[in-house]
């Protein structure tokens, strides 16, 4: 495991005031997952079992086309701790996690995906480093073989510029799969922005976070809901949310063109003067209103994706609509250890 820098005084503090049977709420959005769903259920349940927890599962569905919201309302129905959350259309996973949050009762919440690519079994080892204190404790990716070697790439590429533009520190790798305390819950809940951008509001929320470094498998069964657009849309989302660099860089830029463009009208102004009138170049003349004009094109375009985001700040809409809710059973009791048996000696035999 590895830990981020922490103060090791709060650590402490809440390493003693942890509560002794606390509330499971493991977070689970959900679309089109049907083929993989159940064995998602077969493999958590024995996990959360052997946690001797109270538990439920708050599962939402991002507008699913096919058949997981009757296989989850059925496992409901007989006896699966938790709720559905059913919502109107398709909003986006990171829509779909801030209503798992607000749904929420627990007093730590897991996030996981469906497609078990995230393991199961390390829900055991981040409950260990949340009695030690740290109210997040995130998987960190160390072996993503089973991603492309362009989603690789792309991804090591998007963490290094985020982290150098950005002013907080979003560790490389680390995906939605982790343990997040209630006390991190309240914070993300408190947090009114419309474009969510959630492994970054988990970084810069903060709190005392640990590392839990797994090998990430490949998917059980069906397919991913990620293509390369969407991805593409996902990092200029991070990136917009959380740096104005980008509108600085081009500010500077403009400003150099500007001093560039200056200086050479100065220079064919003494030309003229000195040597007389000089036939003018077509082709010269053509690239230069090409290259300001794209340059004008492209500063335009990143002030109106700020522009567009102000916009739909401005509007208020709900970040989700939930259309129903299904509940299930309530959580389970924790199990009980049994009590140790006197021996002879102490019965006096």
């Amino acid at each position: 495991m590895h830990t981020t820098a922490a103060n090791t005084v709060y650590v402490t503090r809440r390493e003693s005031a942890r509560p002794q049977a606390p509330l499971l709420s493991v977070i689970v959005p959900v679309y089109n997952e049907e083929e993989v769903i159940l064995h998602f259920l077969q493999a958590t349940r024995p996990v959360l079992d052997r946690t001797g927890l109270r538990y439920e599962y708050v599962f939402i569905d991002d507008g699913s086309r096919d058949r997981t919201a009757d296989l989850l309302s059925e496992q409901l129905a007989n006896g699966l701790p938790g709720r559905l959350l059913g919502l109107s259309r398709n909003f986006g996973k990171e829509a779909a996690l801030s209503a798992g949050l607000e749904a929420a009762k627990g007093d730590i919440g897991i996030i996981i995906d469906a497609d078990l690519q995230d393991p199961p079994e390390l829900i055991l080892q981040m409950l260990d480093g949340w009695r030690a204190g740290y109210d997040v404790v995130y998987g960190l990716r160390v072996d993503r073989s089973s991603d492309t070697l362009m989603k690789r790439s792309t991804a090591g590429m998007f963490y290094r510029l985020f982290n150098r533009l950005a002013n907080i520190d979003m560790p490389a790798n680390a995906g939605d799969f982790r343990l997040i305390d209630r006390c991190v819950i309240d914070a993300l809940l408190r947090l009114p922005e419309r474009n969510r951008f959630m492994k970054g509001l988990f970084a810069w929320v903060g709190f005392p976070a640990m590392a839990l470094p797994y090998e990430r498998p490949a998917r059980l069964a069906g397919t991913g809901k990620f293509n390369y657009w969407k991805l593409w849309n996902f990092a200029l989302d991070g990136l917009t949310g959380f740096t104005t660099l980008p509108l600085r860089v081009w500010f500077y830029g403009g400003a150099l063109i500007s001093v560039g463009a200056f200086a050479y009208a100065l220079y064919l102004t003494l030309r003229v003067l000195i040597e007389g009138i000089d036939l003018p170049g077509y082709a010269s003349l053509m690239v230069a209103i090409l290259f300001f004009s794209g340059v004008q094109l492209l500063s335009i375009g990143m002030i109106g994706e700020y522009v567009a985001r102000l916009f739909n700040e401005a509007k208020q809409r709900p970040v989700f609509i939930v259309q129903d809710v299904i509940e299930g059973s309530p959580a389970p009791q924790p199990v009980k250890q049994p009590a140790s048996q006197p021996n002879d000696a102490a019965n006096g035999a």
